[in-house]
């Protein structure tokens, strides 16, 4: 029998995904701006432990598809984020380049985040057999 330490861990990111759309609800394709995230404790307008921008283009269908964790980070850091002291929501803000943000929405962050807090649970030794019983 061997024994084995195995340590996974999650890269520190989120995918984020929406269509983009004017206010007259036109979709917005083929356009550059700036991407607002954050992470909000509490609710809806609770406190930002977690914000970066991004400059972002939505594509030909108004697509815009991003990586919370990938962009310039201007408060906290994600991988810091303690997800066991919940809730939590991401809070989308978009504007022009050079512009004013504007929300676009916020939204509960459900169960995919508090993988990340899995991961810092600890580890627990595996037994696998040689024989691979």
């Amino acid at each position: 029998m061997i024994l084995t330490d195995l340590h996974a861990q999650a890269p520190d990111r989120l995918t984020y995904q929406t269509v983009v759309r004017d206010t007259s609800g036109a979709l917005v394709v083929n356009t550059s701006g700036i991407l607002r995230l954050s992470v909000l404790q509490g609710g809806p307008s609770g406190t930002a432990v977690y914000t970066e921008t991004q400059t972002t283009q939505t594509d030909g269908d108004g697509l815009l598809q991003t990586t919370l964790g990938s962009g310039t980070v201007t408060l906290g850091q994600l991988d810091t984020i303690d997800w066991s002291g919940g809730p939590y929501f991401l809070k989308v803000e978009v504007g022009p380049e050079g512009g004013t943000y504007v929300e676009a929405g916020v939204s509960q962050l459900l169960s995919v985040p508090y993988v990340l807090y899995s991961g810092r649970s600890g580890h627990v030794p595996l037994s696998v057999s040689e024989s691979g019983d």
